[in-house]
């Protein structure tokens, strides 16, 4: 599909950079009124997921995939939780595994190419309840899932899922966390780091000597924590081989529904191998939006209750369904 020109999305304009929009949201945004309902289910593996429902008893779902050590109570997700649901939509929001606010119970964890943890949740939603239409938004590295999973499937995804619409995906892994090492970006690379160290001592503490904390002391870039902690743990050869085959960028030619793909030219770290115009112009089903401003995740402005990224959202998958 030719690219999207002329994007509706303008920023705040005291937003002066892509910093200043992608943390302002994360920092002072309150979304308010959103009731979930979680349900367990159970995994193939003796884990579990855990998912946060809005349900109005429509013929519509909304599946909602959050960024990395996100869960559902992010304000980006439950901004599109109360838009859609407000617009007629039943809405799942899941959390991967260890997101939910318990460490999950197997060896393993969540990265940015599982797919088949989405593939269960959205089996179960269409097993569980009569849906007629399915839209998957998701968001960083929610984005990154969601569109692997379709391009994975392609034309097998169950065909109730009609549309997709995903912002700041970070489908190429390998330049995204070089960018992460750049020094304007210290703050990103510190809060996900200080995090997930948390998140693999308490996996250690399951699974002693599955990985030798002590390699945290040997980090110099991104890269390091892949090789050490990501690879291993889910299964990968080293970082390079995870990249390989989690980057959505690999399987995006297979994705065969309505897809809104939204990124922001400021976006802090976005690589410009993020940004496949090429590939979109001859895609058929891909719709590539690239704003000038918006940030990682941001495209929200003060005062306004919902995101430009919601209402873009809400707007493409009624238009394609």
């Amino acid at each position: 599909m030719p690219l999207i020109p002329n994007s509706t999305y303008r920023r705040y304009p005291l937003f002066i950079d892509g910093h200043f929009e992608s943390i302002f949201p994360t920092v002072f945004r309150k979304v308010k009124g959103v009731d979930y309902e979680r349900e367990r289910i159970d995994t193939p593996d003796d884990d579990f997921l855990d998912l946060d429902w809005l349900d109005r008893g429509s013929k519509k779902l909304v599946i909602l995939t959050h960024g990395l050590e996100g869960d559902s109570r992010r304000h980006y997700v439950m901004g599109t939780a109360k838009l859609f649901f407000e617009n007629g939509w039943d809405v799942l929001a899941w959390n991967c595994r260890s997101c939910s606010g318990e460490m999950n119970r197997a060896q393993r964890m969540y990265h940015h190419g599982e797919i088949e943890d989405i593939g269960q949740v959205v089996s179960h939603a269409l097993q569980c309840k009569n849906y007629e239409q399915v839209a998957m938004c998701g968001f960083s590295m929610g984005a990154n899932i969601t569109m692997k999973y379709l391009g994975v499937h392609g034309k097998n995804v169950p065909e109730q899922i009609r549309s997709a619409a995903v912002f700041s995906a970070p489908t190429d892994l390998k330049e995204g966390a070089e960018v992460l090492d750049l020094a304007s970006n210290y703050v990103y690379r510190k809060r996900f780091m200080f995090y997930l160290k948390k998140k693999m001592e308490a996996k250690n503490a399951q699974y002693p000597g599955v990985i030798d904390l002590k390699n945290f002391k040997k980090i110099k870039v991104w890269k390091d924590f892949d090789d050490y902690f990501s690879a291993p743990l889910n299964g990968f050869k080293d970082a390079l081989d995870f990249y390989e085959k989690a980057s959505a960028k690999n399987f995006m030619t297979g994705i065969a529904i309505p897809t809104l793909l939204v990124q922001a030219l400021n976006d802090p770290i976005l690589p410009p191998s993020c940004y496949p115009k090429e590939l979109c112009e001859k895609h058929p089903h891909l719709h590539l939006e690239i704003t000038k401003h918006g940030g990682h995740v941001g495209f929200w402005k003060p005062g306004k209750e919902f995101a430009w990224s919601e209402e873009r959202a809400l707007d493409f998958v009624t238009q394609n369904r």
